[in-house]
């Protein structure tokens, strides 16, 4: 089991991490960050990637689909931005947001290590 540091930490090691944070949905504020700076100011992208959970829950509760959300990918011009939300009973309102270069990222291994890094992570 990790903390919340050392997870963010592993997450800004993945090949083309820009930066990473583990946010509360339910508050929109992030817990913890690594990396972003100038380019990618992580408080800001925790808020607003919250509303884009938030509208996707409630659009798939209108729709009565009876399934979760794994992870949600957000694909821009030279970056992608990764957001997987969080299972189990300590990890309940949460989710991983890792923002990469598109150019140096593989967005397949990127998936997997966010995946592997949810199961070893202890909030």
């Amino acid at each position: 089991m990790v903390n919340t540091e050392t997870a963010l930490k592993e997450a800004t090691a993945i090949e083309g991490a820009i930066g990473a944070a583990l946010v509360d949905y339910t508050s929109g504020m992030a817990l913890g960050t690594v990396g972003g700076g100038a380019e990618l100011d992580l408080n800001v992208a925790a808020a607003g990637n919250t509303d884009v959970v938030r509208a996707k829950a409630r659009t798939m509760e209108l729709l009565g689909m009876q399934d979760e959300i794994e992870d949600m990918l957000i694909t821009l011009g030279t970056q992608y931005h990764l957001i997987r939300l969080l299972k189990g009973r300590n990890h309940t309102g949460l989710f991983l947001y890792l923002a990469l270069d598109k150019q140096r990222a593989n967005l397949a291994m990127a998936r997997h290590q966010l995946k592997k890094i949810e199961a070893d992570l202890e909030v």
